[in-house]
């Protein structure tokens, strides 16, 4: 069975329930999330002592903002629309990823998933298959820059990948030239003050290896087949990290039936567990098969 018989045999009351969106659950996890943000920049900001053990929390926090920003594209953590607008645009800022560019980017992954062509996400290149390979992307350097190339390139050059519709080009060079206007803006501030050197710049860094080896068990040793429940992997994992990545960690059921918002998707995985073909047994489980793979 595939993915699209499976959800078909879902009666249709129980794929409405599923699909249902809920202002009070996504803002609930949001207060949650930002409290968390909250407290640790508070602690860093204010030098409490051994104050730089809340770097690498900070970090993870801020670098897992990436989550939200893909569930707002899918315009399902909230209820209302423009709740999922505005929040998508506010956290594509500390985490340099331009909401309105990513929305096509990341509904063309869905489209051609783990296709190692079509796949924006792998872009022609496969996923590492050596230890400097790896080492690279786990350091965040390909995602850095390839964010500022989408950046300058949006705002100043031509903006055309074939999954970007022409329409949205001006949005996106909009988007693009507001951020790096943003971006100079807190570069010129660290020669006043180092609080976005720690609250910020520094912590992205030290979170960023922690999100790659998040994001590579998504789709990473997967077949590239169009079956959903085989081309992405599920990951059986505890309650801080499926909070921290907003349910994602159920990642063959979110790209099985993406209409599902994050707080369904447990709901969802009761009928689709006996389907899986791609899963693992905690993150650790994951990396060390991955790491057997490696040349």
């Amino acid at each position: 069975m595939d993915h699209r018989d499976l959800i078909s045999s879902i009666p249709p009351p129980v794929k409405a329930r599923l699909q249902r969106r809920s202002n009070a659950a996504g803002l609930w996890h949001l207060a949650l999330y930002l409290a968390g943000l909250t407290a640790t920049t508070t602690c860093i900001a204010l030098k409490v002592p051994f104050w730089p053990v809340f770097l690498m929390p900070l970090g993870v926090l801020l670098v897992f903002l990436f989550t939200l920003s893909h569930e707002c594209t899918h315009k399902t953590p909230f209820r209302n629309g423009w709740l999922n607008e505005i929040i998508g645009h506010l956290i594509s800022i500390p985490i340099a990823l331009p909401f309105t560019w990513f929305r096509y980017f990341h509904l063309a992954h869905h489209k051609w998933t783990n296709h190692p062509e079509k796949d924006p996400e792998l872009a022609g290149k496969p996923r590492p298959d050596n230890w400097p390979e790896l080492l690279i992307y786990l350091s965040g350097w390909p995602y850095w820059t390839g964010m500022a190339k989408t950046l300058l390139q949006n705002a100043f050059g031509q903006v055309d990948a074939p999954y970007l519709p022409a329409p949205q080009h001006h949005a996106m060079r909009t988007e693009a030239r507001l951020l790096l206007a943003l971006y100079t803006f807190a570069c010129v501030s660290l020669f006043y003050t180092p609080l976005l050197f720690w609250v910020w710049f520094c912590p992205v860094l030290i979170g960023q290896p922690f999100l790659r080896l998040y994001l590579l068990a998504e789709h990473g040793l997967c077949p590239p087949v169009a079956n959903m429940l085989e081309n992405s992997r599920t990951t059986f994992t505890n309650r801080i990290v499926r909070f921290l990545a907003w349910n994602m960690p159920y990642h063959a059921e979110h790209h099985a039936f993406p209409n599902v918002p994050f707080h369904q998707l447990p709901a969802l995985h009761d009928w689709t567990r006996a389907q899986l073909l791609s899963t693992s047994d905690g993150y650790l489980d994951f990396t060390g098969e991955y790491v057997r793979s490696l040349r």
